[in-house]
């Protein structure tokens, strides 16, 4: 509930302070005095957009405060426990700055926050109902939205709106793979012959290496051989003189000296060693020229491998050290493509079974309408009655679509109907309600709907605008007997609607070097019985008036 407002340079307000309470309170002032400026301020307050010209001009910043009681209000201090914005007591202080370049800064209970944290809470606390929202009323979508907001049946339209998001995304999903599997199609055959290509050749990791150095080897063998065989001799088999032997005579030669000079012993050792080196050089040597195969076969198979791996690097552009990693990409590469097309008919199952479950919310969701719209047509109809359309008749048609395209509301198409008079068939609001019955029926749609719905403060902004006589007096009754369980704020220019109320504000315009003031100030009893008089009578108020004013606010109790 709102219990407090100050306004600070706000448009004509200089500045502004006021309590509020309970029940049913009626704002009231002449015409232009800026009757709903405290409405545009709480807006603000409450998140709405900030603007340069909120700024009172010759002033630096317009600033907006508003303390509620959040007594029995669980989901207000969830947001806040949930944002760690809570206060220490039941009350919470919301404030909005705008500078005169139109920025803003918000705050709860002291902490800033953003605008779109105002606005979350503020659906928690208030609910205001704009003199222009009968107009809404002719949309269809308005009208599904009051009549869920009635029904309160909110875990239905949540699960319609999921089901509806997981078809669509799996929609969305299937028809993107399938322009990929169309823009694939010239790829993956070229992939398929590159990866046949590849798989029948069939190079291994470090194949092209190993068959590169088998090469080299295989064409120089020749040369491998003599060398080695001429190298042979040299060392141990030429029996005229050869290294082995040479070295073992001088060995002898140095052992035979170590007699006369014990120095000399190490170097017969090292020759001696020296010649076993060498003789077992020359037996690894004569193994290996005894087990060379010069196979020319072999030499033109390598050839032909190398020749072949260095093709298809070229054909690839790239280097036949890279051909393996390449192979394994490209490999890669087609069964994802090959794989969209299991996806596809995955997919298929997937969106029939979405759109099974989103058919099956919706005709949940559509049952609970239809419960609902008859309990509203009875409740509307009497509401009508009482507002002086004593033959009027209201009823919501409700018609399911099952082939309409899916979306997050459901299948079914809403039409709220009405007949004013006896024998007049039901026909859409916008075709035989005038402008003054469209905003009764308005305005009971709306004190209905406000009972259901737990917002503990409820804003009327002109709301009776197109009523007079016994009507004003009726709508004056509704909302002073909704003022009973919520807090009811009216602003309003009828007299029958203002001595309703249970308290009253009067907001006046004033001009004083040059500069333009309004005030709101709140009435005692005295003042409720001019101002009504006011209204009933002009600005000369007569005996009569405030006689007829005392009568009006008598009968309230």
């Amino acid at each position: 509930m709102l219990i407090g407002l100050e306004i600070k340079n706000f448009a004509i307000v200089s500045n502004l302070s006021t309590e509020w309470h309970s029940g049913m309170t009626a704002i009231t002032g002449e015409t232009g005095a800026g009757k709903s400026i405290a409405i545009d301020a709480l807006s603000l307050c409450l998140g709405e957009r900030a603007e340069a010209s909120a700024v009172r001009p010759g002033t630096d910043k317009a600033e907006v405060s508003a303390q509620f009681d959040l007594s029995n209000l669980p989901l207000a201090h969830a947001f806040l426990e949930e944002n760690m914005l809570n206060n220490d007591d039941n009350e919470c202080l919301l404030r909005r700055v705008v500078c005169k370049n139109g920025r803003s800064k918000s705050y709860i209970n002291g902490s800033p926050v953003t605008a779109a944290q105002l606005k979350e809470l503020g659906q928690y606390l208030i609910s205001i109902h704009g003199q222009h929202a009968h107009q809404h009323l002719l949309k269809a979508e308005h009208q599904l939205q009051l009549l869920d907001a009635y029904a309160g049946h909110h875990n239905l339209v949540n699960a319609v709106s999921q089901r509806y998001k997981q078809f669509a995304d799996l929609q969305k999903e299937f028809k993107q793979l399938e322009q990929q599997q169309q823009q694939q199609a010239a790829q993956k055959q070229l992939l398929e012959y590159q990866v046949a290509e590849l798989d029948e050749f069939a190079l291994q990791a470090d194949e092209f290496e190993q068959i590169e150095a088998e090469h080299y080897k295989l064409s120089n063998s020749q040369t491998i051989l003599q060398v080695c065989q001429r190298e042979l001799q040299h060392l141990y088999e030429n029996d005229e003189q050869n290294a082995c032997s040479i070295l073992q005579h001088s060995a002898q030669q140095f052992t035979e000296l170590a007699q006369y000079d014990e120095s000399l012993a190490s170097v017969a050792t090292l020759l001696s060693e020296a010649a076993v080196q060498v003789e077992e050089a020359s037996r690894e040597v004569r193994n290996y020229t005894e087990q060379a195969d010069l196979d020319p076969q072999r030499l033109t198979e390598v050839e032909n491998r190398l020749s072949g791996a260095m093709d298809l690097a070229r054909k690839h552009h790239i280097k036949p050290q890279e051909l393996v990693g390449f192979h394994q990409t490209i490999a890669q590469e087609l069964e994802s493509i090959s794989n969209n097309s299991s996806r596809l008919e995955q997919l298929e199952g997937e969106i029939e079974h979405a759109l099974e479950d989103y058919q099956n919310a919706s005709e949940q969701l559509s049952a609970s309408r239809h419960q609902y719209a008859n309990t509203l047509n009875g409740l509307i109809s009497e509401s009508m009655a009482n507002l002086s359309m004593e033959n009027g008749v209201f009823e919501i048609a409700l018609t399911a679509q099952n082939d309409r395209a899916p979306n997050s509301l459901g299948f079914d198409n809403v039409s709220f109907l009405v007949s004013t008079n006896p024998g007049q068939p039901l026909q859409p609001l916008a075709k035989v309600a005038s402008g003054g019955e469209l905003s009764r029926i308005s305005l009971a749609i709306q004190v209905i709907i406000a009972q259901k719905v737990t917002t503990p403060t409820l804003i009327f902004d002109e709301v009776d605008v197109g009523i007079s006589g016994p009507t004003a007096a009726a709508v004056g009754k509704l909302l002073r007997q909704l003022g009973k369980s919520t807090q009811v704020i009216c602003v309003t220019h009828l007299p029958q609607v203002a001595s309703s109320a249970h308290q009253q504000f009067f907001v006046a315009k004033e001009i004083a070097d040059g500069e333009t003031f309004t005030h709101m100030l709140a009435l005692n009893k005295d003042g409720r019985v001019n101002e009504i008089a006011r209204l009933l009578g002009g600005d000369n108020i007569s005996k009569t008036a405030k006689a007829n004013a005392k009568e009006l606010i008598k009968a309230h109790g």
